[in-house]
Order: C-alpha cells, then sequence, then structure tokens
C-alpha cells in the first residue's frame, strides 16, 4: 500500500469521479484506476462500485477513507516537522479573526509572518468567537484572535490575552446625544439597539453589562458585521456598542464612552494537541515569547 494509492482513492471519493480525480491529482485517468484497482487486489475489498456512468463509495470504501486521510496527513506533518527541524518552516497556516478584530493589525502581522517564512501558506477565516473556537478544538483553524466577554475565558484551547477594552456606544451624527462623550448605560436603556445575532459572544458584551445593572433593551436590528451595524446608526435606526477603534472616525457616526458599559478581552488562542511549525511560528512571531 502506497501513499499515492490513498491519494488517489481520497481523490476519487471526494471527487465522485475518477476523471476529476486524475484532474486533481495530475495524472492520466487510465493510471489513477490502475492504481486504485492494484489496492483493491491488495486489500480484498472493492473500494468503489463502478459503472460506465457513476461510481460510488462501497462500505469498505467508507471504513477505509477516514484512516487513508488521517495517513496522508501524518504523511505530510512528518515532513513539515522534519523541514522545521532543520530551522525551514513551510506548509500552511489557518488564522481564524473576528470581523472587530482591533488587538492584532492582521495584514502587517501577515506581511512580517510572510518576510520571515515565505514558504507558508497562509489562509483567513473570519468568523465569530464561538466558532473559531469550534474550529481549533477540531483543527481546522491553527490560530485564532477571539473577541469574548471579560468573564467569560475560551475552553478547551490554549491561549493568552492580546488586550481588553471597553465598547463605546455609537450614535448617529444627528442624534440628541451625539455631542456628549460619556453617558451611563442607564441613558442608554430606552434606545433602539442594533447588534450582533443573540447567543453570539460579540452580542453576550453587550447583554451581560445590561443584565448586571438591571437593565433591559430593545435590539430591533441584528446583522453579522460591525460595518452593517454603522450603516444602521447613521441612518438613525438604532445605536449600538462597539470596540472604540471601529467607532471613531466612522463617517456620521460618534463615540460615547459608557459608565458600567460592556467590556471583552481578545485572546489568541491555539490547539493543545500538537501545534504545527507554521502556527508555532506564527505565535511566536506575534508576542515573541517561545513555545
Amino acid at each position: 500500500m502506497e501513499l499515492q494509492q490513498m491519494r488517489y482513492v481520497v481523490a476519487v471519493a471526494e471527487t465522485g469521479s475518477f476523471t476529476r480525480a486524475a484532474e486533481r491529482c495530475f495524472v492520466v485517468q487510465s493510471a489513477l484506476s490502475h492504481q486504485v484497482a492494484a489496492l483493491e487486489r491488495e486489500l480484498g475489498v472493492r473500494l468503489f462500485a463502478r459503472t460506465s456512468r457513476r461510481v460510488e463509495i462501497t462500505a469498505a470504501g467508507e471504513a477505509f477513507l477516514p484512516q487513508a486521510r488521517l495517513a496522508l496527513d501524518a504523511a505530510q506533518r512528518a515532513g513539515l516537522e522534519a523541514a522545521a527541524a532543520a530551522g525551514q518552516v513551510r506548509g500552511s497556516l489557518r488564522l481564524g479573526v473576528i470581523p472587530t478584530v482591533t488587538a492584532l493589525d492582521v495584514p502587517a502581522v501577515l506581511r512580517r509572518f510572510r518576510a520571515a517564512y515565505p514558504q507558508v501558506t497562509a489562509s483567513l477565516r473570519v468568523a465569530a468567537s464561538d466558532a473559531l473556537v469550534t474550529g481549533v478544538r477540531a483543527g481546522e483553524v491553527d490560530v485564532a484572535v477571539l473577541g469574548l466577554p471579560s468573564d467569560q475565558p475560551p475552553s478547551g484551547v490554549r491561549h493568552r490575552e492580546l488586550a481588553r477594552e471597553r465598547l463605546v456606544a455609537a450614535v448617529g451624527a444627528g442624534h440628541p446625544l451625539a455631542g456628549r462623550a460619556r453617558v451611563d448605560l442607564a441613558e442608554l436603556a430606552d434606545e433602539v439597539f442594533a447588534d450582533f445575532p443573540a447567543g453570539s459572544p460579540g452580542r453576550a458584551q453587550s447583554d451581560r453589562a445590561f443584565a448586571a445593572a438591571g437593565l433591559r433593551r430593545d435590539v430591533a436590528f441584528e446583522a453579522p458585521a460591525s460595518d452593517l451595524l454603522l450603516g444602521l446608526v447613521r441612518e438613525g435606526l438604532a445605536v449600538t456598542m462597539l470596540p472604540e477603534p471601529l467607532v471613531t472616525g466612522a463617517d456620521g457616526v460618534a463615540a460615547l464612552r459608557v459608565t458600567r458599559g460592556p467590556s471583552r478581552v481578545q485572546h489568541l488562542a491555539w490547539s493543545d494537541l500538537n501545534p504545527s511549525p507554521a502556527a508555532l511560528a506564527f505565535l511566536d512571531l506575534v508576542d515573541g515569547e517561545p513555545r
């Protein structure tokens, strides 16, 4: 059994076609089919049921696939670890960030990372903190920047604080409070709010602040991105609570500091189960501390 044969089986299973699998693997279809058939003879089972028009994976193929993927991942990781031991960091970095990240200048950090490790390919995923934590736990995200309520650290992942910050109230330029520098949370309780979707970590920061103050509010608009929330504020439809760097300088919007207002902590999170050399290199670049 060879790694190349496993790659061909995985490609056929994922594409549902020997033709498309051969195109993905940059090999002629006859060679790919021959290698899959040779593996089936070695195993003594059929991995795929074939007709002239259809290809379906068999029960034996379904059982073979997870371990084949693990073997391929392990082989790739072995090469990356060997290269890292020789001072060469290669492979990929899957970086997840929240839409409201302010603790890191992500493009600037990636510029430095690219200069230091040009053989690493970086991919970005923008999502809510809970989705990113799930991705890190599942091995789908290498490193993530999270934003969570100050009393809710991430669980199931390694992490460290990047920054603590208080959110500010964003109101439209024509709002009666727009000329104020600071308001108490109670002064905002009767306002119509726009906020992140209910149940999300971004929403929890404000929800917890109002609950702690014994106040209720009306969230009439929900949106997944800060630019959409600010657009609603700009149109005079609502007020919102966001990190100050996202509000300051926004057209048609004023930022007000809030007494008893919400706060959040931005964390850098990564897997505690055998992080990749590229992930460790990124973590070291961000904070300069070896792991």
